[in-house]
């Protein structure tokens, strides 16, 4: 999936404005973030906000594309949560688009509840 992104982007992308893409893959840990060991999660999310949030966010300056991918349902240990793929022109750009859509997904849009 990935792989497809990047070659999309790469692919429609006028190469004056990408210069990066940043990419992050999610995975279920073995322990929660207070330490205590889990055998996995149950996850679902809001679709219509995640597209509002993609939509939002690709409208900002130096950004090419914003790409998104949430699994659902009963995951177990090292299955993937997310992928995000952030694309545009300059570093300071992307990073601080890269951090805010990541951090909304998480607070805003993913609903998790872990399970020992």
């Amino acid at each position: 999936m990935v792989e497809q992104w990047i070659s999309e982007v790469k692919k429609s992308a006028d190469f004056n404005e990408l210069g990066m893409i940043l990419i992050h893959n999610g995975m279920v840990r073995a322990t929660s973030k207070e330490g205590k060991q889990v055998k996995g999660m149950h996850l679902t999310y809001d679709r219509n906000k995640l597209q509002k949030l993609i939509e939002e966010y690709s409208r900002k300056d130096g950004i090419v594309a914003i790409k998104a991918w949430i699994n659902e349902g009963n995951l177990t240990i090292g299955d993937d949560i997310m992928y995000l793929l952030v694309a545009g022109r300059f570093r300071k750009l992307v990073l601080p688009v890269f951090e805010e859509v990541l951090s909304k997904i998480k607070n805003e849009i993913v609903y998790e509840k872990e399970f020992s």
